[in-house]
């Protein structure tokens, strides 16, 4: 039961909900509201992850300047997390709004475009940020302490609520899954994730793959890309597509992927955080992902998931084989990379480093 006073008011900015960005700010506003922090969302424009939303977080949609400044005059927020969108920084004080103002890094993409977008930030963050919000993702932190070492930072895990995200019973598919979740994009490396489809078809004939992505945020040349490249491979009609599939849907594929003798496999050139990953592993859903930061402050190689070396389709499709073929070590994972999850990304773990980072800025 959530308190019935709210003794903070915020509000998360991003440009739209989908991917991992809608997930963090859902979970945690739930998470946040449950202690009494009051919360609100906005977004400039529709986008998938609309479905997720059920009418328990206030949610805002626009970009325009008169909405969003009376908005800001009539909730008079204690702080304003902006995440990614660095520009929103001085436009939020233009339109009237002096209080606590704090940038978050979400979705940054490769190590070259981290250090490009936090470069080209600074004079943003310099003139109108009070703090960084960082998970413990090491390229970002450096990157941060390098570049702005006189800007507040604060390093905590998103959350993941695994009383609701959880594994779920279920009667698995026939033969065993190989998963992929992302957007056709090229930090995603979704090329690499046919690559090694491919050859795990040629190792387990009885594999099914199934991709889950947004088709609305994927690059429209990458998805002529992929149409060729399946085409080139005769794997059309192999790879089985699941599009935008609502976000309370997802614990039972995981687990179905779990239990099937699969596992979900993560291609990503970098990721700032990595929330399928973590969501897998919660519904005990076993992990095989590229060695791209963000993941590492979850999977422990051979205890909590595996990682294979960045571009190296030999060495993931031994990995792959090894982590369907190998029971008890498969079983070890499963059972451990759970256990991880629901540790770290305890939902009142984010509520007490949330709480002390209003408290180190004055909130109160």
């Amino acid at each position: 039961m959530a308190k019935e006073v709210f003794d903070i008011k915020v509000l998360f900015t991003f440009y739209i909900p989908s991917g991992g960005v809608e997930t963090l700010n859902r979970q945690r506003c739930r998470a946040l509201i449950q202690d009494g922090i009051e919360c609100h969302l906005l977004y400039y424009r529709q986008g998938t992850g609309m479905q997720n939303l059920h009418g328990d977080i206030p949610v805002f949609m626009t970009s325009s300047e008169e909405e969003i400044r009376n908005l800001v005059e009539s909730h008079r927020y204690d702080a304003i997390i902006v995440s990614s969108d660095y520009p929103m920084l001085p436009r939020l004080r233009m339109l009237g709004y002096q209080g606590i103002l704090i940038y978050e890094s979400q979705g940054f993409g490769t190590h070259e475009e981290a250090a490009r977008i936090v470069a080209d930030a600074v004079p943003y963050l310099h003139n109108h940020a009070n703090a960084v919000l960082l998970p413990e993702t090491t390229h970002l932190v450096q990157l941060f302490s390098s570049i702005c070492p006189w800007l507040n930072r604060f390093v905590f895990p998103n959350v993941l609520d695994t009383n609701v995200f959880n594994y779920v019973p279920n009667t698995p598919p026939a033969n065993p899954v190989i998963a992929w979740v992302g957007r056709l994009e090229p930090n995603k490396n979704w090329r690499h994730f046919v690559d090694i489809s491919y050859w795990m078809l040629k190792n387990r004939a009885d594999l099914r793959i199934w991709m889950f992505y947004d088709d609305t945020l994927s690059q429209p040349e990458d998805k002529i890309q992929f149409e060729v490249m399946l085409a080139q491979l005769g794997m059309s009609t192999i790879i089985e597509r699941l599009k935008s599939v609502p976000h309370a849907k997802m614990p039972l594929y995981y687990s179905m992927i779990g239990d099937s003798g699969g596992y979900l496999l993560s291609t990503s050139l970098v990721e700032g955080f990595g929330y399928a990953v973590a969501e897998a592993m919660a519904c005990r859903c076993p992990v095989l992902s590229s060695d791209s930061d963000g993941v590492r402050a979850f999977i422990d190689h051979n205890e909590t998931g595996k990682f294979y070396q960045q571009g190296d389709t030999l060495q993931a499709v031994l990995q792959g084989l090894e982590l369907m073929n190998n029971v008890p070590h498969r079983e070890s994972i499963r059972q451990k990379g759970r256990t991880q999850i629901v540790n770290l990304l305890a939902p009142d773990k984010y509520v007490r480093s949330f709480r002390q980072m209003m408290n180190s800025l004055g909130v109160w």
